[in-house]
């Protein structure tokens, strides 16, 4: 069983031991908390709590526990339901809330879920007041509402419409270009909420040749639901035989996108963000802003329009947080995630998927043309299993010292820059493991790269 307290929100294991797995009585300690942070530090004058879940088969239940001890603290909830993270996030802005709490462990397998914790503005809390919400579950410093106190419940499945119109409303999303191009797209939603949102806004962009793989949101999850390229065989072997001109895929909770070429290759998640930042700098120039994990490409690219790249520490509330500081006009995660401001701050898998094919239509390019147009680099993601006796801490100090006559940038974890190439060294937000990211100009010399640290790292342990 795990049970993982981070930035990235409460995330853990069905069932088990409390305090040892997402057991209800932690559901009960976490929300209970945060209601309490939220009714303490909240700027609006709602106690309403927006409350939205991905489609994996222990939701219902999470959601009556979070909703019960949501009211039992005396605030208000809006259930929306089965949604997205980011239509959860829209919600949140839309009512007038206080709050949201987004049911979903994202790419993790089905035996997770966890509680994704917002602020007033739909996005995620910070590292300081999500350490804050920790400190009162932990203290037990919360008190719940007598009879006459006690919280409603109002349900609103409008959400799905009100993302989508939202999303057909930004000015960089042509419909007409996109109905023009006649495009027949491959969808895979791993039999979650992205199976119901993304087929009904392909249909809302003009997209009448839709193939859906998985788009029944049973949380029976028909594959590994993390969207990399191993995981993705059944959409790649669709699109290898030619039957779509490109295909897109989202993890559970609809805010990460990869696409998948004509031929049946992938584009590369890193290079969702790179090609959507590149249309959109074509249009609006501005700063841009991607995590130290994510690819130079976007570095590169944004370079080529004259406009200043920076990085971010791994985490969307990191991401955003600098988006803000330097005003940029796109930013995101090499994940997959795309974050627009022009719509709202949070990883949005639709607005990528408008944005795409936007783009795809008005260059008349195939796919893989398309991809060609960047430049070349492959990122190898590794990871080390974590042990109680292993001092991460102690390793990451070690690598910067062997490494010291490198660029070293230790914000988050340790990242060294070579000439060519870099490696990322960071301790996981949302499972038990050091990720080991390297990039370089091909798969093999990522992949010496990474072993190279491995080795470095193994001499330590």
């Amino acid at each position: 069983m795990s049970l993982i307290k981070s930035i990235s929100g409460i995330r853990g294991t069905i069932g088990g031991v409390p305090g040892e797995g997402l057991s209800p009585l932690d559901i009960v300690k976490f929300t209970a908390a945060y209601a309490t942070f939220m009714s303490r530090n909240s700027s609006c004058n709602s106690r309403t709590i927006i409350v939205g879940r991905d489609a994996r088969l222990s939701g219902p239940m999470v959601s009556d526990i979070v909703i019960g001890t949501l009211t039992a603290m005396g605030m208000d909830v809006v259930n929306i339901g089965p949604a997205s993270t980011p239509t959860t996030e829209i919600a949140v802005v839309e009512e007038k809330a206080c709050g949201g709490i987004i049911l979903t462990a994202s790419h993790n397998p089905k035996e997770w879920n966890a509680l994704k914790l917002l602020n007033e503005n739909g996005e995620f809390l910070n590292d300081a007041q999500g350490k804050e919400v920790l400190r009162i579950a932990e203290a037990g410093e919360y008190s719940f509402a007598s009879v006459d106190d006690l919280g409603h419940v109002y349900h609103n499945d409008t959400y799905n419409r009100r993302h989508i119109e939202k999303v057909l409303s930004l000015d960089l999303v042509d419909t007409e270009a996109i109905g023009k191009a006649d495009f027949t797209v491959a969808v895979d939603a791993v039999n979650s909420v992205g199976g119901t949102i993304i087929p009904q806004l392909l249909r809302a962009l003009g997209v009448k040749n839709i193939i859906e793989l998985n788009c029944e949101a049973t949380g029976k999850f028909a594959h590994t639901p993390e969207p990399i390229p191993q995981n993705l065989t059944q959409i790649s072997e669709l699109m290898a035989d030619g039957k779509a001109d490109v295909g897109f895929v989202v993890d559970p909770d609809v805010d990460r996108l990869a696409i998948v070429m004509e031929d049946g290759r992938m584009f590369v998640e890193e290079y969702t963000l790179v090609s959507i930042a590149d249309y959109v700098l074509s249009h609006t120039p501005g700063a841009t802003v991607s995590n130290l994990s994510s690819s130079r490409a976007l570095r590169d690219v944004t370079e080529r329009h004259g406009c200043p790249y920076s990085a971010a520490a791994v985490g969307e509330v990191n991401v955003t947080t600098k988006m803000k500081e330097t005003g940029a006009v796109i930013g995101g995660e090499g994940n997959g995630g795309v974050i627009y401001p022009e719509s709202h701050y949070g990883r949005d898998a639709l607005v990528g998927v408008a944005l795409f094919l936007s783009l795809l239509a008005k260059s008349g390019k195939k796919v893989s043309e398309l991809r060609a147009t960047y430049p070349a680099y492959e990122i190898a993601k590794n990871k080390i299993e974590l042990t109680p006796e292993i001092d991460v801490d102690a390793i990451l100090e070690a690598v910067k010292k062997r490494f010291a006559g490198e660029r070293i940038t230790d914000i988050d974890g340790v990242k060294i820059d070579f000439a060519d190439s870099w490696v990322h060294l960071r301790k996981s937000n949302t499972e038990p493991i050091i990720r080991i990211y390297s990039e370089a100009h091909t798969m093999k010399e990522a992949d010496d790269l990474a072993d190279s640290i491995k080795a470095v790292i193994a001499e330590m342990v």
